[in-house]
């Protein structure tokens, strides 16, 4: 692929990549900006290169989460056990629970894997690809976080009634 191809088809793909990039920064958008340039730099500097062994999308996500976990491990922070800025689900306002605070609630695999499904609309071949893990493992944590993400709404609310476009629906 020529470098005219390749930069055209990332301008294309800039906001989902900005938001895979902020969801794999735990929804810190300064931190997934950061993450973008560094993946970007990584290209331009021919660090990460694409093969075309998938699709562009595909390697795109694939340089995007591998950059993100490297600057995660050097952002750690430490809080203490009694922090009360740290507020666990229970604590919080039914009403002021959002999607992306029930998404942190899952372990690392299970969100990242429906968040490359459902936000991303990738298949599950190509979320194992990003992954870098075989489709059977990808198949078992995606069906574990659906379940598990339906017990976190249920708890919250015991009759969610849910809208999806102009349709309701009722998670039993």
């Amino acid at each position: 692929m020529k470098p005219n191809q390749l930069e055209q088809i990332i301008k294309e793909l800039h906001v989902e990549a900005f938001l895979w990039a902020r969801q794999c920064c735990n929804f810190q958008d300064w931190l997934a900006k950061d993450v973008l340039q560094q993946v970007y730099l990584k290209i331009l500097e021919n660090k990460a290169k694409f093969n075309e062994d998938s699709t562009l999308k595909t390697w795109l996500f694939s340089v995007i989460r591998y950059t993100a976990m490297e600057t995660l491990k050097k952002e750690v922070r430490l809080y203490p056990l009694e922090d009360e800025s740290v507020v666990r689900l229970d604590e919080e306002e039914n009403s002021e629970i959002s999607h992306e605070r029930l998404i942190m609630e899952l372990p690392d695999k299970q969100r990242e894997v429906l968040l490359l499904v459902f936000y991303h609309g990738l298949t599950l071949e190509k979320a194992s690809e990003v992954m870098g893990v075989h489709i059977g493992t990808k198949r078992t944590h995606y069906d574990r976080a659906k379940k598990n993400l339906k017990k976190l709404i249920l708890k919250i609310k015991p009759n969610p009634v849910l809208m999806y476009g102009k349709h309701q629906v009722v998670l039993y």
